[in-house]
């Protein structure tokens, strides 16, 4: 009876024991530290550190497999950053959607070296050997800086950082309306279409109040003065543009008068120079008569002196020879003139 009795007794006490002994190595385990990691987490906060010394920046996200396979170089490189002299951070772009926007990361992984604010793109794969080698060989110098806008220090992209981290906020309320309340998609959608017709809205009419505020009305007097003369501005351009379509019919009647008196003037020009031409006509038959008789005096004179010198006895030896038509029309045309000379003018 007793053997059996501390059976029972002997196993209590060894499971006592057992679970004594757990319970002190339990707290020894959980005092031991875990290794901590050299990379230190940006966030909107801290991320100005950056502008000072030498830093490596890594943005990933938790769900990317590629930012994944680079975690133990990242780690591995950040152990060594004492000795490279270098700086060592990392940014989760789910969490910090405005530092994603303010060095403007479309892809993931991406890096980034920083020397004293200066910042430049690191499009390496990543692993510890090319990090340790960019920064030793200071291969940094070769790759252009972002400088101007494209720096995340500028207000550009300061604004760019504004809107991502809106869209970050927005992202996490449409989370929370369709996982956490069950709200379907579309809802959503729709409670984010009245939201923003809403605050289109109020700014309106903040800004139509601001406006009201800044804006001093004028007077009433002031202002009927002002519309009096707007419109004794008005009648007197309509008097000046009526005075202006005048004096342009006058200076077109004158005109057209000019231009009917030269026409006259021509037509009368035309009209002496015919009657001129008329009397020239009228003149040219009588002269062309005197110039006849002339010629027919010179030609009569020679004629009567050879008949009178040449004896009587010639013209018996000599016989008559016919007188050809010409002739006698020359000599009945010389007896006419003859004639009229002899008889006494009116």
């Amino acid at each position: 009876m007793a053997g059996g009795r501390c059976g029972p007794l002997l196993t209590a006490l060894l499971a006592a024991w057992l679970i004594a002994a757990t319970s002190e190595a339990g707290p020894e385990q959980a005092a031991l530290p875990e290794e901590q990691s050299l990379v230190l987490p940006m966030s909107a906060s801290n991320w100005t550190l950056v502008m000072e010394g030498e830093w490596m920046l890594k943005f990933y996200a938790p769900w990317c497999p590629s930012c994944q396979q680079t975690d133990s170089e990242w780690e591995t490189f950040a152990k060594n950053g004492e000795i490279l002299h270098i700086n060592v951070g990392k940014v989760d772009v789910i969490q910090e959607p405005g530092l994603s926007g303010r060095f403007f990361v479309t892809t993931l992984p991406a890096f980034f070296h920083a020397k004293d604010g200066i910042f430049r793109r690191y499009r390496g794969p990543g692993i510890y050997e090319d990090l340790q080698n960019y920064i030793l060989e200071k291969k940094w110098q070769l790759v252009e800086p972002l400088t101007g806008w494209k720096s995340p220090a500028s207000l550009a992209m300061s604004g760019m950082a504004g809107l991502f981290s809106m869209s970050g906020k927005i992202w996490h309320l449409h989370n929370y309306f369709t996982v956490t309340l069950g709200i379907p998609a579309w809802c959503s959608y729709a409670i984010f279409v009245i939201a923003t017709l809403i605050f289109g809205l109020l700014m309106g009419l903040v800004l139509v109040l601001i406006s009201e505020c800044f804006y001093m009305p004028f007077p009433r007097h002031l202002s009927e003065g002002s519309e009096q003369s707007r419109r004794s501005e008005e009648a007197h351009r309509a008097e000046l543009l009526q005075d202006a379509e005048e004096e342009k019919d006058d200076s077109n009647e004158e005109e057209n008068k000019d231009s009917l008196g030269d026409d006259e003037e021509e037509k009368e020009d035309l009209g002496d120079d015919d009657e001129a031409e008329e009397e020239e006509e009228e003149d040219s038959p009588t002269t062309g008569v005197d110039e006849e008789q002339s010629d027919t005096q010179d030609q009569g004179s020679p004629r009567e002196a050879q008949e009178e010198v040449e004896p009587d006895e010639t013209k018996e030896d000599v016989p008559e020879q016919p007188r050809s038509t010409d002739t006698e029309l020359a000599e009945d045309t010389l007896r006419q003139r003859k004639s009229q000379h002899a008889d006494p003018g009116p």
